[in-house]
């Protein structure tokens, strides 16, 4: 007998008659060999049978590039937003130019006609220029030019 207590001792006898091999193993008789990352991040051979469950895999991740501005905003800009904004700094300028224009004053307007009037009067005039070099070869090599 065993030392072990009772509820244990039929779990530490022998088995009545040992199971002895009936045949031959064939190669086909086999489980496969699959190989899977261990725990260490090497790759371990593993039947098949005792593979775990196949890895749901990763859902496919959309790489395309995202938009630059959002398109929420983007359709707001269009449906007249935007255009109201170009108005306002429309408008804004040519305030500003004809705040400029209002406060130049008399002198400052007869000033600008006369630089206008004194661009269209610079053009009228055509000036030709015409040169002429005679060369006189004279005894022993002496030459004389006449401009």
């Amino acid at each position: 007998m065993t030392a072990l207590p009772e509820q244990y001792r039929r779990y530490a006898e022998p088995a009545p008659h040992p199971v002895q091999p009936t045949g031959i193993e064939l190669y086909d008789d086999r489980d496969p060999v699959v190989w899977i990352p261990g725990a260490y991040g090497e790759m371990v051979p593993v039947r098949k049978s005792q593979a775990p469950a196949a890895v749901q895999a990763a859902p496919v991740r959309d790489l395309s590039p995202q938009p630059l501005f959002d398109p929420l905003a983007q359709r707001l800009l269009a449906a007249g937003l935007g255009v109201g904004a170009a108005g306002a700094g429309l408008g804004f300028g040519v305030g500003q130019l004809a705040a400029g224009i209002a406060l130049m004053g008399t002198s400052g307007l007869a000033l600008l006609v006369g630089l206008l009037l004194a661009a269209g009067m610079r053009g009228g005039s055509v000036t030709h220029v015409r040169q002429e070099v005679h060369n006189h070869a004279r005894w022993f090599g002496k030459t004389h030019t006449n401009l």
